[in-house]
This record gives C-alpha cells, structure tokens and sequence, in this order.
C-alpha cells in the first residue's frame, strides 16, 4: 500500500529551539521536516506542529513553524489527549437554514475531514511522537512514521520507539518514501520542484 497524497495529513511533533540542540543528528533531523513541510505545502496536505510546554522549551524552529496551518501548545506528552484530533478529524458543522431554502447542494451538512493518513514526524521519538502516534491509532487514524525525520537524545530511545511502532501497526518510511508516494510519477506538476528539495 502506497500513501495517498488525497488521504493524507502531517503532523510534526516538538522540533523546538531549545530541544533540538540535544537530539541526535538533529540538524538532519530537522532539515528532512522542513523538506516535508514544504512538499505538503506544494501538493496541498494539510500540516499541523505540536509544541511540548513551549513556556520551558521554546517554539518550533521558525522555518517549520511558517510551513504549519496551525501549532498546538502542549503539556501532555501525546498531542491527541491536548485536541489534535479535532484539527485532523474536525467535526461536521451543520448548515444554516432550513431543508426548504437552501439548494438541493447545499442541504447536507459537509463531512468530517475524510483524511484518515496522518504521516507524522517530530521529537522526541520515544516520548512525545511515539504516545502521539499510538493515541492516533487507538482512534483508527492510519499512522505512517517518518524516521528520518524523527530524533531522540540517544539512538537506543529513538530506535526503541520504532520497534514499539511498528510492532504496533505503524509504517515505518522514510522523508523521501513519502514524498515520491505523494507524487506517483514523474509527470506530476510538482514533480520538480519536490525534487529540487531533495538535490
């Protein structure tokens, strides 16, 4: 099974200025963020950040942040218990009027998003990406986890927390993985310029 680029949603988890100093290889860590952020934002996925007590650690990196619809501030370790699943799954809201004014078009209340693909990245990958990710599959959301785009302060926690993932039903992938996916074909118009990111 291939991501769907239609179906899909990003989230990046705590890439924060204070954090992101100590995580491992996080300078790539970060950079491969960034290049799914910017591809998002070219095919028209929506991205969410998460920010862990940003009062203590400090906001995301300003370049994530600008990518972001919108970023949610935390204290709880899995962003689902703080209301992110509401930013990806928000509820229906019903239409102004009666059934008899409005268009036969107009008559039912629009769906909940009907994206059900969360590819998520962020820090720290055994504590806050990890019970996020978890929490989000307790929910049906299909989970997809970008490790090269994911950190810890050490490779043993990192590494620890994709063997529970995956050992949980997530898919394991990698930044590039996700954005050829996304793609499908070198015929894409965006095909170019996501390339470019990755040069």
């Amino acid at each position: 099974m291939l991501l769907d680029v239609s179906d899909s949603q990003l989230v990046l988890v705590d890439y924060q200025e204070r954090l992101m100093p100590a995580i491992h290889d996080g300078v790539l860590v970060l950079a491969n963020a960034v290049k799914l952020a910017q591809a998002a934002q070219m095919l028209r996925v929506p991205v969410f950040g998460t920010e862990q007590n940003p009062d203590k650690l400090g906001a995301n990196d300003e370049r994530l942040r600008s990518l972001c619809q919108k970023t949610l501030g935390k204290m709880s370790f899995s962003a689902v218990e703080e209301g992110l699943l509401e930013w990806l799954r928000p509820p229906a809201r019903p239409v102004a009027g009666n059934a008899r004014s409005l268009p036969k078009h107009l008559q039912k209340a629009p769906a909940a998003s009907e994206r059900n693909t969360v590819v998520i990245a962020g820090c720290e990958a055994h504590v806050c990406l990890m019970q996020t990710a978890l929490a989000l599959m307790e929910q049906e959301m299909d989970v997809w986890v970008v490790t090269d785009a994911c950190g810890s302060r050490t490779e043993r926690n990192r590494d620890a927390a994709y063997d529970r993932l995956a050992g949980s039903g997530a898919e394991l992938v990698t930044t590039e993985m996700v954005l050829f996916e996304w793609l499908r074909s070198a015929e894409h118009p965006a095909f170019k310029e996501i390339q470019a990111l990755i040069k």
